[in-house]
């Protein structure tokens, strides 16, 4: 079973699962280590009516209790997802090098001060231009931020579109996607595989497969797998599948992080 590092708990604004409940969950799937990577959305409480700030004075105790009560059964690793803002920039920046954490997904989850989950990203132009919207702010938050180890859930919005990815194409978007790509892989950041996309009904994990596959064909080899779960049911979700779907992308390792430090791992 592929490790999961991307999980939230009841630390963050959008989960009410203890930790110990992820782990316990992580256990019964046989998996050898997990990452528990709750949300740091900083600067976004006036945009959301959740408050996606964490609390990490309670949150690493937390979480160092937890590493020592499964200590020798599973490896908890301790993460943040960052959410990726040029407005917090320097903040953020600063505060990458006080974390003391194994690993940071730097997330996009606010475009232009509005949740993406939120209709009213969508409303007043079309969905193909919301999408574009999503991704060249992207482009821009990865040239310029290097507070995270991998960018999460590339073609995030489409979970929330007015249609989905009924008429999603990633091709529409490659000059863009592409350039992602290439500043992530020359500066040495990894690309997540965020298997959530199955549980909202999009037969496709975040990033689509064909973006996927382009990373691997750029020379891609960064690449973390995470189920983004929010519930202890979702730990581990469509991970199998996941599995055979990178082997036929061109991936035969994928990555884990311990100290900020990538170590590889044969997908079996």
């Amino acid at each position: 079973m592929l490790s999961d590092f991307h999980i939230h708990t009841s630390f963050s604004g959008d989960s009410e699962t203890p930790p110990r409940d992820q782990a316990e969950a992580a256990l019964r799937l046989s998996m050898s280590e997990i990452c528990i990577t709750d949300h740091h959305d900083y600067g976004t409480r006036e945009m959301s009516p959740i408050d996606f700030t964490l609390n990490f004075s309670s949150y690493f105790p937390a979480m160092r209790a937890l590493q020592a009560e499964y200590a020798g059964r599973l490896r908890i690793n301790i993460g943040v997802e960052i959410g990726l803002m040029l407005r917090e920039k320097e903040y953020l920046e600063a505060l990458e090098k006080e974390l003391e954490v194994d690993y940071l997904i730097g997330s996009s989850h606010f475009i232009d001060a509005i949740d993406v989950y939120d209709r009213t990203f969508y409303s007043g132009r079309s969905e193909k231009a919301a999408y574009r919207r999503y991704f060249e702010s992207t482009l821009e938050r990865v040239r310029l931020m290097d507070c995270f180890d991998s960018l999460g859930h590339l073609d995030f919005p489409i979970r929330y579109g007015p249609t989905k990815n009924k008429n999603y194409l990633p091709e529409d978007y490659m000059e863009v996607i592409d350039e992602i790509l290439r500043v992530l892989i020359r500066r040495g950041k990894a690309l997540e595989c965020n298997t959530a996309g199955f549980k909202y009904g999009l037969g496709q994990p975040n990033p689509h497969e064909k973006i996927l596959k382009r990373y691997r064909e750029l020379d891609g080899e960064l690449l973390t797998v995470g189920s983004d779960a929010h519930k202890a049911a979702e730990v581990g979700g469509s991970f199998n599948r996941t599995a055979e779907l990178l082997k036929r992308c061109g991936f035969s390792y994928y990555t884990v992080y311990h100290a900020r430090k990538p170590e590889f791992v044969k997908i079996e």
